[in-house]
């Protein structure tokens, strides 16, 4: 699949990209996707939520009341579930969110996902971004000439750079992230992805 690559001024020059068929032009799996991303939202849970049961609650351990004879149900403890105070009758308890994925899936996922956007033209090349000092005015304007400023957009790098990172900080509706850090869960929650540079040869590198 060939692409025209652009500059930062929105127009075409006079090179153009080959992106790989083994990476942009597979045969989507949509399972894969589906398991990929919900490994990404889990892994971003902290899992600390936590209550007190009865064992874990401040209080007297002297029983209450006598055991028969008061005409009430027996209390043994103040600290029961039951009285105002108490613990917490099956709450949650901290847990870890996380689950694996083989690798291999992992890949085919982030290759449909690309595909994806292939299909669907929502890949742009540039030109390399140069800035020689964070200025997000500067960036928004990038985006602006490449019709892209009010589009949900990933920019992706072939390698990092804090200026650029720090200039889209600000802007809500862009991202900037490296190729290597790429997940399916990113490509598929921007409406365009913009590979800057050699970005998609880095990509061919880590899922060819």
């Amino acid at each position: 699949m060939k692409l025209n690559v652009y500059s930062t001024d929105g127009s075409k020059t006079a090179k153009s990209v080959t992106l790989s068929d083994a990476v942009f032009a597979i045969e989507p799996n949509d399972h894969a996707i589906y398991l990929d991303v919900k490994r990404y939202m889990a892994a971003q849970r902290q899992g600390t939520h936590d209550t007190l049961h009865r064992g874990l609650v401040s209080g007297s351990t002297r029983k209450l009341k006598k055991q028969k004879g008061t005409g009430t149900a027996r209390a043994g403890s103040i600290k029961n579930p039951l009285f105002r105070g108490g613990g917490t009758i099956f709450g949650p308890e901290p847990r870890n969110y996380t689950h694996r994925l083989n690798g291999k899936v992992k890949q085919l996922a982030r290759r449909s996902a690309l595909t994806y956007k292939a299909k669907d033209e929502a890949i742009k090349v540039v030109e390399a971004i140069s800035m020689d000092k964070p200025s997000t005015k500067s960036f928004a304007q990038v985006m602006k000439n490449l019709e892209l400023a009010d589009s949900k957009t990933l920019l992706v790098l072939p390698s990092a750079n804090d200026s650029v990172y720090l200039s889209c900080r600000n802007l809500p509706k862009h991202r900037v992230m490296v190729a290597s850090d790429l997940s399916t869960y990113d490509i598929m929650n921007c409406k365009t992805l913009v590979l800057v540079d050699n970005a998609h040869e880095v990509l061919e590198g880590l899922l060819k």
